[in-house]
């Protein structure tokens, strides 16, 4: 699953715009009815397109509203759709047709906080020594992986890291987002997102600790201290940077849209 993963990422990125052979056009497509994540990019995207829409909990919630016929189709992340759609998948018997965007993830923490400038350092070390490329090929996302600079840590006078490290913990903000976040069979949280939360924990000398939250309440949440970071495939839009302190892209993703298979 995760090579199937990594060479639909390698033809989507590099094409930029797709549409499957025999497939709905959305734009044609008005009568139709796209299951979004509450807050997230893909109900943006139905926003901007003018598409009906319901909003749900999750990425993984959307994809149920297809299977079921609840929705016509989807509107997903194009690393979740790498992951969880056709053969050999959770869902074998859907597709996806058209990418409506292209956009970079980051990671997102208290506005003004020092966390972001440690973890962009976490960042560097991690791509230079090759650990950041071998998480991202155990999850099928290092086609998609964004070179990582070297960054110098900056602590700030009112210290999110020390508050952190004074508590123990980093709380870490998520929902149920394969490859990035999600449960393995003994119901521990796994995924590049995860993987790469706990090394930034580890060198903090703290334990990382997963939460999942309502996306649409990302911002509350991080704002007034439920969770430290918000890591989960969060796209860089305009409303997350001016609200959040983000860290510097890792990621490329799409919006694509989720149809059953003909």
């Amino acid at each position: 699953m995760k090579k199937k993963a990594a060479l639909i990422l390698t033809a989507a990125l590099a094409v930029g715009s797709l549409t499957a052979c025999g497939s709905q056009e959305t734009g044609g497509e008005s009568a139709m009815v796209y299951a979004v994540e509450a807050g997230s990019a893909g109900e943006a995207a139905a926003e901007e397109n003018g598409f009906s829409y319901n909003s749900v909990a999750s990425q993984a919630d959307a994809l149920m509203e297809v299977a079921s016929g609840t929705s016509d189709a989807a509107i997903i992340d194009l690393l979740m759709a790498g992951a969880m759609i056709g053969e050999g998948t959770s869902y074998p018997d859907l597709t996806y047709t058209d990418q409506l965007t292209t956009e970079e993830y980051g990671v997102g923490c208290r506005k003004g906080s020092d966390l972001a400038s440690y973890i962009n350092s976490v960042f560097g070390e991690a791509y230079a020594d090759g650990t950041m490329l071998q998480i991202a090929e155990q999850y099928g996302v290092q086609e998609s992986l964004l070179e990582q600079s070297a960054s110098e840590y900056t602590p700030a006078e009112e210290s999110d890291v020390a508050y952190i490290q004074d508590k123990g913990t980093l709380i870490v903000g998520i929902t149920d987002f394969e490859p990035m976040d999600y449960k393995d069979e003994s119901g521990n949280w796994i995924g590049f997102d995860a993987d790469m939360a706990r090394l930034v924990a580890e060198k903090l000398g703290v334990e990382a600790q997963f939460v999942e939250i309502d996306w649409d309440n990302k911002i509350m949440e991080l704002d007034s201290q439920n969770i430290d970071v918000v890591w989960n495939g969060m796209t860089l839009t305009e409303e997350v940077t001016s609200a959040m302190e983000c860290t510097n892209a890792y990621c490329n993703n799409a919006q694509v849209v989720v149809v059953p298979a003909e």
